[in-house]
This record gives C-alpha cells, sequence and structure tokens, in this order.
C-alpha cells in the first residue's frame, strides 16, 4: 500500500504546485495589465503602483476573468481612454504568457 500512498502524496503535491503555479502567474497577469492600463491613463508611478494593487485585487470578487476585465475597462472609460474590449481582453490574453515566463524564469 506504501507505493499507493507515495504516488497519492506525489499527486497532491504536484496539484498544490501547479494550483500556486496558477494563482502566481495570474496575479502578475493583473499587475502587469495594471501597469498598462495606467500608462495610458497617464498615471504617475507611483499611482501605478497602486493601481495596479487594485486591479490584482479586483481579482477576488468573482471568479474567472471578467472582475478583471471589467475593471480594467471601466477605468479606462472613466478616464476617457477610448480602447476597445478586444483590445483589453487581447493584452489579457498576451499578458497570461509574459506572467508564465517571468514566473518560470524566477524558479
Amino acid at each position: 500500500m506504501s507505493g499507493f500512498d507515495d504516488r497519492k502524496k506525489g499527486q497532491e503535491a504536484k496539484f498544490a504546485f501547479d494550483a500556486e503555479k496558477k494563482f502566481k502567474a495570474e496575479a502578475r497577469r493583473n499587475k502587469l495589465l495594471g501597469i498598462w492600463a495606467a500608462e495610458l491613463m497617464d498615471l504617475s508611478p507611483e499611482e501605478a503602483k497602486g493601481y495596479a494593487a487594485q486591479v490584482i485585487a479586483s481579482d477576488f470578487e468573482e471568479a474567472g476573468d471578467e472582475d478583471v476585465f471589467r475593471k480594467v475597462s471601466g477605468d479606462l472609460k472613466a478616464k476617457g481612454v477610448n480602447v476597445g474590449d478586444d483590445v483589453i481582453r487581447q493584452k489579457m490574453q498576451s499578458l497570461v504568457h509574459v506572467a508564465n515566463e517571468q514566473i518560470a524564469n524566477e524558479g
């Protein structure tokens, strides 16, 4: 039975590792998205840092990416920045890859 238990523990550890990696990558993507949007809104570096934190926090409102999308889209529109929803979604998608690469390179 110990062989089965060892495999089970190994699978549980891999699941936990993968979940943590996914969480870190999503948080990093949201940070990068916040910085991108902050640049479009002409925020100062200090304001951009705070805004990126707000974007990260917005991801805890509901499951999925729609809460983050609504936050960024709404804020850009409120500031009069004309960026299409498709551009924001494409940026979110491309930043997932950037975030995953950054996380992987950090070890």
